[in-house]
């Protein structure tokens, strides 16, 4: 990953991870913010998962200190997938602030990790994941990391159902 585009002249490379409940998305972040730390290169992080009870990595910007997952629940009477989706969409009103903390650091940082939330479809299918989706592949080089758990995947509909979540986000 050292080698890929990034820096001053791009900007960093924004790597926003995605996938089901469990896949691992977070034990990857974890995994590739030590390997590129041990590289010399630090990533900037950014947890976007409001209701993750311990991160297992340094998080530069955590989503859970602007917004109060629990608190957004009971305030609007939520459920936990609707606390998680209206946590976002409230972070996603100050998403600016977050673009220009990554336009400040992009001399020192090549990459941009964004760890999200563990129900894909709160992500990916709500008006907040596409405006910070936008947001970031307009600015900077923006890629996407589809994380699949393979042990749970042996079962062909598991697998397809991973293939569709993955196909719909190309």
């Amino acid at each position: 990953m050292a080698a890929a585009a990034g820096g001053p002249a791009g900007g960093p490379v924004c790597v926003l991870v995605l996938g089901m409940a469990g896949s691992g998305k977070t034990t990857f972040v974890q995994c590739l913010a030590a390997h590129l730390h041990g590289q010399r290169c630090p990533p900037y992080v950014i947890n976007l998962d409001p209701a993750v009870h311990d991160l297992p990595f340094p998080a530069n910007i955590d989503i859970r200190d602007t917004v109060k997952y629990k608190e957004v629940m009971k305030q609007y009477g939520l459920g936990p997938n609707g606390g998680i989706v209206t946590s976002l969409n409230l972070f996603a009103t100050r998403f600016d602030q977050v673009m220009k903390f990554i336009e400040k650091r992009q001399n020192a940082s090549r990459y941009v990790i964004l760890d999200t939330p563990g129900q894909i479809e709160v992500f990916t299918w709500s008006a907040s994941g596409t405006i910070i989706t936008e947001a970031l592949a307009s600015s900077f080089p923006s890629v996407v990391v589809y994380v699949m758990d393979t042990s749970r995947s042996t079962n062909p509909i598991t697998f397809m159902s991973n293939m569709l979540y993955a196909c719909r986000l190309t």
